[in-house]
């Protein structure tokens, strides 16, 4: 998969004319992300598909957590129905920060994630399901049918790369770095040993958050804002792996957890920009994706994409070669 993240943080229109530009440049997915802050992941991935022929579309990543995960099937079964069969449902536990806004206590997120994607495969085979784990469903069923979503986990820590390896879809591993990359690659290949043989080969995909200008300053300050999320919900691990102080990591998570992401966003460091973005100019970033695609199958740019977002997707296009219309 090559894809791009959308971040509803905009008008819906404004989202479907970027997915549309991104289908044109030749991209096989656009990905809605999930934050209880901004508008509807699913409405706007429906607004895309509207506009798209052939593009993939679809949450990236929903949690199990704030909508009930027999709720989150049926949703996604829309927007499969809707969209002529062209979802793809990105599942992952959440933001903790954002999560604690609502008062969800992310308990034991592994399991959350692998029962939530397991009712949700039996109930779009047509099953009715009775679950008493993380969750509870009682003889629920859908009313309609749909194809088999593929699914892919969103994934950062050890156990949750193994668990994607061995029984989901795809992984979106979130990973900006080489290092970060090539030790996923470690974890998720201990989770595919034990995958079952019937199953088809994961699809495992880099999900870096990415900006590009021709202005570097300007992508790099267009990256703060994501990073400074992702370096609020890094693993103790990965901050050791780039050696981040992390008295500043938790400058940071603290201002994101009082919700005060401008100040979150002027406390990124440069360490940490280079840590957890690609950001830069068309060659710098054309470089850190090659980089990170020798590692995995496939790469998403994840929002912010640029300080102007249209131009940032024809940046990206040349960056991973592709070809205009490819997705059609």
């Amino acid at each position: 998969m090559l894809g791009v993240e959308l971040a509803p943080e905009e008008p819906l229109d404004a989202l479907a004319a970027l997915g549309e530009r991104a289908e044109r440049a030749g991209f096989d997915a656009a990905l809605t992300s999930c934050h209880y802050n901004n508008r509807d992941p699913l409405l706007a991935a429906q607004r895309v598909a509207a506009a798209t022929d052939d593009l993939l579309v679809g949450p990236a990543a929903a949690n199990p957590y704030d909508t009930h995960p027999v709720k989150l099937a049926g949703q996604v079964a829309t927007l499969a129905e809707a969209s002529g069969g062209r979802a793809v449902l990105g599942l992952a536990p959440g933001d903790r920060s954002t999560l604690a806004n609502l008062g969800v206590d992310r308990d034991r997120p592994l399991r959350r994630v692998l029962e939530s994607m397991t009712v949700a495969r039996d109930l779009w085979a047509g099953e009715r399901v009775d679950h008493d784990g993380t969750f509870v469903a009682r003889e629920a069923g859908l009313n309609f049918s749909v194809d088999p979503v593929p699914v892919y986990v969103g994934a950062q820590g050890p156990d949750m790369l193994r668990m994607a390896g061995k029984h989901a879809d795809g992984a979106l591993v979130n990973a900006s770095h080489p290092a970060d990359a090539a030790w996923a690659a470690d974890r998720l290949a201990e989770g595919v040993a034990d995958r079952p043989a019937d199953r088809d080969p994961l699809d495992w995909v880099l999900y870096a958050v990415t900006s590009v200008a021709e202005d570097r300053g300007a992508a790099r300050d267009a990256a703060r804002f994501p990073v400074a999320f992702v370096a609020a919900g890094a693993d103790e691990a990965v901050l050791d792996r780039h050696g981040l102080d992390r008295e500043a990591v938790a400058d940071v998570a603290a201002a994101v957890e009082a919700g005060e992401f401008r100040t979150a966003a002027d406390r990124v460091t440069a360490a940490m920009l280079d840590a957890f973005c690609v950001a830069g100019t068309p060659g710098e970033v054309a470089d850190g994706l090659a980089a990170l695609r020798a590692h995995g199958d496939g790469v998403v740019a994840g929002w912010p994409l640029g300080p102007d977002r249209e131009a940032a997707i024809g940046h990206l296009a040349d960056a991973l070669d592709l070809r205009p219309g490819r997705g059609q």
